[in-house]
This record gives C-alpha cells, sequence and structure tokens, in this order.
C-alpha cells in the first residue's frame, strides 16, 4: 500500500480553497488531467460536494472518481473501481493557518492506494507526489495572481 502526505500553504481562505477544488470542471488548471463532471451532488450537499462523480483523463488513461464527503475542513474523494489503482482515497484538509496577516490556509494532501502488481510501489508513488505537489503549487500561484 501507498501512503503519500504532502503539505502546502495557499495564499487564500478554506473556503476559496474548497470551492475552487470543488469546481471539477476547472481542476485542468492545476491537474495534468482533463475532468469532466458526469454526477452532480447529492441534493442538500455543497456544489460539487459528496456525491458528485468526475470522469479523468490522463497519461491515456480514464477513469472516475467519486466525491465520498466534503465540508468547511475536508474533501475526500475515491477513486470508483480499480483502475487506474486499487483501493484509492484522496483526502485534501484545510485549515486557516495561524498568526497571518492576509488569508493563508494550510493545506494536508493525503493518499492512500495499491500500485497494480506489474508497477513498484515507489516508482507510482513518486509521479503521484510529482502531480500533488505541481498541482498544489499551481493552486498557490492562482490564488497569488488574484490579489496582484
Amino acid at each position: 500500500m501507498i501512503f503519500i502526505n504532502i503539505r502546502q500553504k495557499i495564499a487564500a481562505t478554506p473556503e476559496m480553497v474548497k470551492s475552487t477544488l470543488l469546481d471539477h470542471a476547472q481542476l485542468h488548471r492545476f491537474f495534468n488531467a482533463k475532468f469532466l463532471l458526469i454526477k452532480s451532488q447529492n441534493s442538500g450537499e455543497v456544489v460539487g460536494g459528496k456525491g458528485a462523480i468526475r470522469q479523468i483523463q490522463m497519461s491515456g488513461l480514464e477513469f472516475k472518481e467519486q466525491i465520498i464527503s466534503a465540508d468547511d475542513n475536508h474533501i475526500s474523494y475515491q477513486i470508483i473501481g480499480n483502475k487506474p489503482v486499487a483501493k484509492h482515497q484522496g483526502d485534501i484538509y484545510f485549515s486557516s493557518a495561524e498568526d497571518e496577516v492576509t488569508p493563508v490556509t494550510a493545506i494536508t494532501y493525503c493518499i492512500q492506494c495499491a500500485a497494480p502488481w506489474w508497477l513498484p510501489s515507489f516508482i507510482l508513488k513518486f509521479f503521484i507526489e510529482k502531480d500533488i505537489v505541481s498541482a498544489l503549487k499551481k493552486l498557490n500561484s492562482h490564488f497569488k495572481e488574484q490579489t496582484i
């Protein structure tokens, strides 16, 4: 099993981060993938939240992810099925950072999954971490550009 835990500070409020990460059609700005919302959130849930299903295309692969939960401090999602990885779950935690003059959100992005039998776990972990670090840097730049 692969476990990934990445931390990043983002120049935005937790609400802004949550809303941006639940705007599925615009996630391509941060991640190296194409996203298509194929099912909206369940009734009574935040926009893009619990129950939403998105189709993802990346590196020649196509798969679906479902939002398990979404609230002011956490987004949880999972890949539907076992491809391209098995037992995948992503959890993104966010909270206001202490002692900041401007709004800053501390993000902790956690992923756990199992690599396919033919791919060494350390290689898959390297590429997932690289993608998440890059996405969080782009997300931070996105908010910094809005404040300039």
